[in-house]
């Protein structure tokens, strides 16, 4: 089975015939690194299946400070749902961490094969159930959680992030400075020196 067949039927059934319909609205695409998928003030018309690499949605501030509100890791889906969805400009940018593949697909071709095939419906209803999901657990985290918590968390979750991704963006992620982070970092080291 092809394996982009695969990860759809993770989350529900996709038949060959409704994956075929999926491939003709998709164009499959190498993605350098930095590059903007979804721009802050600008409406978006794309997603994008995730099929290599490393994509992270942030939020700047007049400052030039960026807070990271999420890490996407292949194979996701990643795009700016709530402006897609309600079809105003991103609050968010959606910017590519390392040099990625994708299927970039046209949110309103999607939309409209939801409307005439029960399986893209079914499929988007448990993908925007899996981001409700991830969203929830993530204020939760922040509300509960302390940073070495979290960032003990976030290793479990995605234990090659830290060979991907640049200490100064996890902490973003973490709402933590990267000095923070460091003396974090160098805390369990020693600890786990100790237990050794």
């Amino acid at each position: 089975m092809h394996r982009n067949l695969t990860f759809l039927n993770s989350f529900s059934f996709i038949s060959e015939d409704t994956f075929s319909k999926l491939a003709a609205i998709s164009t499959f695409k190498k993605v350098n690194s930095g590059v903007q998928l979804a721009k802050e003030g600008e409406q978006p018309t794309k997603l994008y299946m995730l099929l290599t690499g490393v994509v992270r949605a942030y939020l700047g501030d007049e400052k030039g400070k960026e807070y990271n509100k999420n890490f996407f890791m292949a194979p996701s889906f990643v795009g700016s749902y709530t402006a897609l969805i309600k079809r105003e400009p991103s609050k968010l940018v959606y910017e590519t961490l390392t040099d990625c593949k994708v299927y970039e697909i046209d949110y309103s071709s999607f939309m409209k094969l939801c409307e005439t095939d029960i399986c893209v419906s079914n499929l988007y209803n448990r993908v925007l159930e899996h981001l409700f999901i991830k969203h929830e657990s993530r204020h939760l985290d922040l509300i509960s959680m302390d940073a070495t918590q979290r960032y003990l968390k976030l290793n479990k979750e995605i234990p090659e992030l830290e060979v991907l991704v640049p200490q100064y963006q996890i902490a973003a992620y973490l709402s933590v400075t990267p000095v923070q982070l460091s003396r974090i970092r160098k805390k369990l080291k020693e600890e786990e020196g100790i237990s050794s």
